[in-house]
């Protein structure tokens, strides 16, 4: 099969971008690929057996129909405008055709300098390449919007970080790399008309059903609105903590990508700070909700001058509801819940101020419930909890709420196990991946890749496990 890209950026976008190829690196040689995904997007399978070196997963060479550039952007970084930002270590190679007429970008991360790296060196290392690898497939198994990993390759090139470590790439594959941030800089160099056009741009090609609406664009941002509250009621019902939600890592389309010193839940912690470097607690996992909103609110500052400032405080007015909606029937379907009901929120809030308390494990406390059985009191959930008689009287609301329900136990706990996950992609698990990875050992990679692929399976090893104490001590950066 003959792959097929296209370059509507590169030719539709001038002055968007630098147009400029990637820099290998020194003895690349490819260690992991996505086979399902390779699949998916008909990727013959002798491209992941280049003749030498990495090929075109190393930025050595480009397939027909690529042309590869670094995007220009801005953003708020924590909070404060931080001006031009750009794809500082990222090249877009190019956008694949797909069959159903749709396109994917081809994105590889740790490319080297481009016009944008600041003060940065261009580099990715195989630590921050692995952990967004794993990332966004487990992401992905879970149903969250996500960019995918399709490769990683390693080197010699030596890229220092805290320490010296191994120079590597990552092809990342999204059906849009536009961020919030793309709009916020042309607004702040007081260019609206390329605002407009960049609104243009991805309405053509990712909203094409507005595209001639003449009140296209306050349905457009009112669907951005809508996507990143979905996003963020995802995000907090798996207990995922994004950790550097600033606006250039915003995805207009609702993905989560730019993964960094990202974090799974371990034990609930409602404000965990996954990013070491956050000494304010910005991006804790419960401030996501609200500084999606507030993203949101930088992005309709930069659509003023063609959209109606009424439209777009109206749209942003529906966030909140939005999210609510869509997390109370996310949640609802973790408790086995399928209908609503007058209560349903304080019998949740329970739990959590239970699981709050006692540190209990997020992941593993909403699995366990899956075993309820309503006839009965006994349940292995509770030799979990210290304070049994809290959670005794919990568990009989609970129980109590489930009599309204008309599934039997067999049917909702089938439906409760395919949406409490067995496993997550927990930071220490990743780390033992990536440890042995540093010393050139792929196979743990690979298995826990295969691994997070079917979260939802019952399983006996420890991938299922609580983490181990040197675990939950892991500290993670921007570096990551």
């Amino acid at each position: 099969m003959t792959l097929s890209f296209t370059s509507h950026w590169h030719d539709e976008l001038p002055g968007f971008y630098t147009a400029l190829k990637p820099t290998p690196l020194s003895n690349a040689r490819l260690v992991w690929h996505n086979a399902a995904l390779a699949d998916e997007l008909g990727i013959p399978a002798s491209l992941f057996t280049p003749a030498e070196g990495a090929g075109v997963w190393g930025g050595e060479t480009l397939l027909p129909g690529m042309k590869p550039l670094a995007q220009v952007y801005s953003g708020h970084q924590f909070g404060v405008w931080a001006g031009q930002l750009g794809d500082g270590r990222g090249i877009l190679l190019g956008e694949q055709q797909l069959a159903n007429g749709q396109t994917v970008d081809w994105h590889l991360k740790g490319a080297g300098l481009t016009p944008y790296s600041r003060m940065g060196d261009g580099r990715a290392v195989l630590r921050s390449t692995i952990r967004e690898a794993l990332a966004s497939e487990a992401m992905h198994a879970l149903g969250v919007p996500t960019s995918r990993a399709l490769s990683i390759v390693t080197s010699d090139t030596p890229v220092s970080r805290e320490s010296v470590e191994q120079g590597a790439m990552l092809m990342r594959i999204a059906q849009s790399h536009v961020r919030f941030g793309h709009f916020e800089h042309f607004y702040y160099r007081r260019e609206p008309e390329k605002v407009r056009q960049l609104a243009d741009f991805v309405i053509a090609h990712h909203w094409p059903h507005l595209q001639n609406d003449a009140d296209k664009y306050r349905l457009w941002f009112r669907d951005v609105v809508a996507r990143t509250a979905s996003l963020m009621a995802c995000w907090q019902t798996i207990g995922f903590a994004h950790g550097v939600m600033n606006t250039d890592n915003m995805s207009i389309l609702g993905l989560t990508f730019d993964y960094g010193p990202y974090g799974f839940l371990d034990d609930y912690q409602p404000g965990f700070i996954c990013n070491h470097s956050d000494y304010q607690g910005r991006y804790s996992f419960d401030n996501q909700p609200s500084v999606g909103l507030w993203n949101l609110q930088r992005l309709a500052q930069s659509l003023s001058p063609f959209i109606d400032v009424d439209a777009l405080n109206d749209a942003l007015d529906e966030y909140q509801e939005v999210l609510l909606q869509q997390y109370g029937k996310l949640m609802r379907r973790k408790l086995g819940l399928m209908r609503q009901e007058k209560g349903d929120n304080t019998l949740l809030n329970g739990l959590f101020t239970l699981m709050a308390k006692e540190g209990s494990d997020y992941t593993r406390t909403f699995r366990m419930l899956g075993q309820t059985e309503r006839q009965s009191a006994a349940s292995p959930l509770r030799d979990e909890f210290i304070d049994r008689q809290a959670f005794d009287q919990w568990f009989a609301l609970y129980r109590e709420r489930l009599q309204l329900e008309d599934a039997d136990d067999a049917a909702r706990q089938t439906q409760m196990n395919a949406v409490n996950p067995a496993m997550i992609l927990r930071n220490w698990l990743a780390q033992r991946a990536i440890e042995q990875a540093e010393q050139g050992d792929y196979a743990e990679l690979h298995r826990l890749h295969e691994a997070l692929r079917t979260p939802f399976a019952e399983r006996d090893d420890d991938y299922v496990s609580r983490p181990p104490d040197w675990g939950k001590r892991l500290e993670v950066s921007c570096s990551s």
